[in-house]
C-alpha cells in the first residue's frame, strides 16, 4: 500500500503532528471531523440511558450505538486526513470523548457485572489519571500523542466492552483484562517520556588553553 494510503488509513503515523492541531493554533470547531466528535459525545448519554434501562445491559440498540461511538474515533481521524480539516478542537476533543466512552461502557459493565469489577476499577482509575496527565501536558505546552502501545490497549478495551455487551464469552474477559494491562503500561510509558523530570544538561570539561 503506498505511503499516502497508509497515512490516510492511519497505518503510517510518522512525522510531526499537523500544525493546525498544536498548541496556540485556532480551535476551528466547525469542521466535518469535529461534527463526528460532537455526535459521539451526544450519543454517550443516550447509550447510558438505553443500557441502564435494560434488564441485563445487553440490547441491540445500545450495543450498536456503543459500536458507533467507538468506531467514530477512527472515522473522524480518517475524515481529518482525507479532507485536511485538522483542528486544535479535534485534538483536544477526541481524547476526552474516548475517555468518556470507556468510562460509560465500564459503568454499564460494572452495574450488570458483565466484566471483572477489579479490572473495571483499574480501568476507570487509569482513564481518570490519563485525563489528569493530559491536562498537565497541555499546561506544560506538550502535545498529546498516543503511542502504539496505547492504541493496542484501547482496541482491546473497546472491543472487550462492546462484545461483552453482545455475548457472554469468557475469552472476552481475557482480552479485556489484557487491554487494561496494556493501557496501564501505555500510560506509564507516556508519563515517563513526557512528564518526568528533564535531565540536567551535562557539564562539559573546561577547554584547554
Amino acid at each position: 500500500m503506498p505511503s499516502t494510503k497508509r497515512r490516510l488509513f492511519g497505518l503510517d503515523r510518522s512525522g510531526p503532528l499537523p500544525r493546525e492541531t498544536r498548541k496556540g493554533a485556532p480551535l476551528h470547531p466547525w469542521t466535518i471531523p469535529n461534527l463526528v466528535g460532537y455526535a459521539r459525545l451526544a450519543a454517550l448519554p443516550v447509550f447510558c440511558l438505553l443500557a441502564f434501562s435494560s434488564h441485563d445491559g445487553r440490547t441491540a440498540v445500545s450495543s450498536l450505538l456503543y459500536l458507533a461511538i467507538t468506531l467514530g474515533d477512527y472515522v473522524d481521524g480518517f475524515l481529518a486526513r482525507a479532507t485536511g480539516q485538522y483542528s486544535r478542537m479535534g485534538a483536544l476533543l477526541d481524547p476526552v470523548v474516548d475517555r468518556l466512552a470507556v468510562l460509560a461502557g465500564a459503568a454499564v459493565c460494572w452495574h450488570f457485572e458483565l466484566l471483572p469489577r477489579w479490572a473495571l476499577a483499574i480501568l476507570a482509575a487509569r482513564e481518570v489519571i490519563t485525563l489528569v496527565l493530559s491536562q498537565m501536558a497541555l499546561r506544560r505546552g506538550l502535545d498529546i500523542e498516543v503511542n502504539w502501545i496505547g492504541r493496542i490497549g484501547v482496541f482491546l478495551v473497546f472491543g472487550g466492552i462492546f462484545w461483552t455487551l453482545v455475548l457472554d464469552w469468557e475469552i472476552l474477559e481475557v482480552a479485556f483484562v489484557a487491554g487494561v494491562a496494556i493501557s496501564v503500561a501505555a500510560t506509564i510509558v507516556y508519563a515517563r517520556a513526557h512528564l518526568g523530570p528533564h535531565p540536567a544538561p551535562s557539564a562539559r570539561p573546561p577547554a584547554r588553553s
